[in-house]
């Protein structure tokens, strides 16, 4: 028997979150049995912290419930010839270090992920941020070579894939964050130009100044004024 700790919302929070908004608790979970449905037992390796969890928990989660959230997840146990002990998958289970499964809502890494990339980028670059940024800015968009890009929130976690994808198609890339430390990161990863929206003194100036002919492309990951 496997004994899993999970983080609970004890309280929902307002502004950034608090320890104290949280409870570590933990669970005892069941021996795997032959012939039923619930036949892995994963161990959680990474977690994800993501923006939309403040909106979801807020909506959808009452106080107790474990925090939602998606893992990578190695199987420790399996009765599933689809999946093999050591495997590695992308699950959906909230914040706990290990958990039950029937497979059926596992993705599983490629068993050709190179050793020396992070497996942590399955909950990032190479996972649903990454996709979001992928396919909003070439489907969505439909960026094309030579248009210059607007990014805001370009420090996150998809503006800075935006960036560098737009880098890559042959764009001017403009990128908008709220701190210099930020804005040097952008310049690091390629940007053309980055601006503190939080210190100019006039955004207008600030967007005509870093691209003086406009923006063919705005992707916007903020939807606010």
């Amino acid at each position: 028997m496997v004994t899993a700790k999970v983080w609970v919302l004890k309280k929902h929070f307002e502004g950034f979150p608090k320890t104290s908004d949280f409870d570590l608790k933990k669970i005892e979970l069941p021996n795997l049995k032959d012939g039923g449905e619930q036949k892995l037992l994963l161990e959680s390796v990474f977690l994800s912290v993501d923006p939309y969890m403040r909106p979801y928990s807020q909506r959808d989660m009452k106080e107790g419930d474990i925090m939602i959230g998606t893992q990578v997840a190695r199987i420790v146990e399996s009765k599933n010839p689809a999946f093999t002990v050591g495997a590695f998958v992308v699950a959906n289970s909230g914040w706990r270090t290990h958990f039950i499964s029937d497979g059926k809502d596992l993705q599983l890494l490629p068993s050709s992920w190179p050793e020396s990339l992070p497996k942590s980028l399955a909950l990032g670059t190479v996972g649903m941020p990454g996709l979001t940024a992928y396919f909003g800015l070439l489907e969505v968009c439909k960026m094309k070579p030579g248009e210059t890009v607007l990014v805001n929130a370009a420090a996150g976690a998809v503006g800075s894939v935006v960036g560098q994808l737009a880098k890559i198609g042959g764009c001017k890339v403009i990128g908008c964050a709220g701190s210099d430390d930020k804005v040097t990161y952008l310049k690091k990863i390629g940007f053309d130009e980055a601006f503190n929206y939080k210190t100019v003194t006039s955004l207008d100036e600030a967007l005509r100044k870093a691209s003086p002919d406009g923006y063919d492309c705005f992707f916007d990951n903020v939807s606010s004024e």
